[in-house]
């Protein structure tokens, strides 16, 4: 084993009143009750703790898919203060657009969120009793966007520890290597080791002392890389420390869009520190503590 063991901008989200009123409704529908539909394999849930990634296919349809393509184009069109235009800020060609907790403001995100198979295969796959929704946000590469994904890992960006934290990547375009398929180092979360968090927008805006993310690029022959050409209604599901990245949409005409939601499981607590990524203002939530709030609502 090669791996050893700003926002800072006006927050626009919903009032606490209309955010409780979801959470009360979806507990009156029972939607936070034990379900016993198994929507992963046995052989799944092993492939996604060895290795860190697990590829579905088919798990949603068309119908979905093309309302949140919808949802992705209004946000395109009307960018939230969270967004950022991440080539434009490394000055690169195209357009590698960034926005996040989208179902704050967007009503079919809402709805998939809380309605669709995502949470529950999460909760599967992360053997938890229970799932909370993180964020959701687009990633979406535009036809020759020249900027890459930098290799990282998800979670020191975040205020939250635990092992039960994982990423679903779902397409809504077909991906490609040349349109920025993500590649994923299989097993390099199995170790537990954080790595201080690359910059996407190129700036030096995290400052915790972790060691930095190994040179993948020079050692990218001697590792298991796991990368998956993916259709629409695909995902893609990788933990919290699975080294990542993905390169530029070096195509003319083929589009890059991913939704992309953050979850966390039964281990997971609140663990504000210096130096990371800035989010919306934090539940009052004691260190060390569970994150179930209205910012990072329960699901199952």
């Amino acid at each position: 084993m090669i791996f050893s063991s700003a926002y800072g901008r006006k927050y626009a989200c919903l009032k606490r009143v209309e955010i409780h009123a979801i959470l009360t409704s979806r507990y009156k529908k029972g939607r936070f009750m034990s379900i016993n539909n198994k929507l992963v394999t046995a052989g799944d849930i092993r492939t996604y703790q060895k290795d860190g990634i697990l590829c579905l296919r088919g798990v949603f349809d068309h119908a979905q898919v093309e309302k949140l393509r919808k949802a992705a184009e209004e946000s395109m069109a009307r960018p939230s203060d969270l967004h950022a235009e991440l080539s434009d800020l490394r000055a690169q060609k195209g357009r590698f657009f960034h926005d996040t907790f989208v179902w704050q403001r967007n009503d079919y995100c809402r709805s998939f969120l809380f309605d669709s198979d995502a949470a529950q295969i999460t909760r599967q796959l992360m053997a938890s009793t229970k799932v909370n929704l993180f964020f959701d946000q687009w990633l979406i590469k535009e036809p020759g966007t020249n900027t890459k994904t930098p290799w990282h890992n998800d979670q020191p960006y975040w205020p939250i520890r635990g092992n039960q934290v994982c990423t679903l990547w779902l397409a809504l375009d077909d991906v490609t290597p040349e349109n920025g398929a993500v590649e994923y180092i299989k097993g390099s979360h199995l170790p537990g080791q954080r790595f201080k968090p690359a910059s996407f927008s190129g700036s030096n805006q995290y400052t915790e002392d972790l060691p930095e993310v190994p040179d993948i690029d020079a050692m990218y022959d001697r590792l298991d890389v796991a990368r998956f050409d993916m259709e629409p209604g695909d995902c893609t599901i990788h933990h919290g420390l699975t080294i990542h990245g993905a390169p530029e949409n070096t195509t003319n005409d083929k589009r890059r869009r991913a939704y992309v939601i953050r979850w966390a499981g039964d281990d997971v607590v609140f663990d504000p520190r210096p130096g990371i990524q800035e989010m919306p203002p934090l539940p009052d939530i004691a260190a060390g503590g569970p994150i179930d709030s209205e910012l990072w609502p329960r699901i199952h």
